[in-house]
């Protein structure tokens, strides 16, 4: 489990390919690898990946073909990605309950500034578009966000994120353009509270 506050920004070094997937030599100078050892996890862009070797300012890990069809960001050389470890029983969770499982991908509609924040509005697919709600958690590229609004769309739904200079500094949502593919991750409450109307419904 994760919290969605990420805790370094990496770089993907390296990418070579194998059969059923993708190697990728993760640059991370900047977090903290003295408790990491060989199989924990850690999400990058909100992707949860298995640990497989580690070395100095860094680490590699394997990642299968599912996975890269599932998610963005993952399998270009000289990507920035957002990196949180795995959390333990006791760590404060300053987000929410994120499982490291990318739900689908969304689009950037629009980026654009508002003071000295940022207004980012994302379209999610249709099959996500019952999870989201005013004032509710998602999260976008690993980071744990709340949506300040949600409008339905065709083939989907739109929301927006407010996002503060320090959001910006310490992650890679700084970088994002208009027509950007982002990792998507609903709210864990949502899924289970759908899971048990549609149930009743059926009943």
């Amino acid at each position: 489990m994760f919290t969605g506050i990420v805790q370094a920004v990496g770089r993907i070094a390296e990418v070579n390919p194998f059969p059923g997937g993708v190697r990728l030599t993760v640059a991370a100078p900047d977090l903290d690898l003295s408790d990491v050892q060989l199989g924990d996890s850690i999400a990058h862009n909100g992707a949860c990946m298995t640990v497989i070797e580690l070395f100095a300012g860094g680490y590699r890990i394997d990642v299968s073909d599912e996975s890269l069809r599932c998610t963005v960001g993952l399998d270009r050389q000289g990507q920035r990605v957002n990196l949180e470890k795995a959390m333990r029983l006791g760590d404060m969770l300053g987000g929410h309950l994120v499982s490291g499982h990318v739900d689908g991908v969304g689009e950037v509609v629009s980026f654009d500034a508002v003071g000295e924040n940022r207004e980012l509005v994302v379209r999610a697919p249709r099959e996500l578009a019952r999870f989201l709600a005013v004032k509710g958690s998602v999260v976008v590229n690993g980071v744990s966000l709340t949506t300040n609004f949600v409008r339905d769309v065709a083939n989907g739904c739109e929301f927006s994120i407010n996002l503060i200079p320090h959001t910006l500094a310490v992650t890679t949502l700084g970088d994002i353009q208009p027509g950007d593919r982002v990792n998507l991750e609903i709210d864990l409450i949502a899924r289970y509270v759908e899971r048990m109307v549609s149930l009743e419904q059926t009943a």
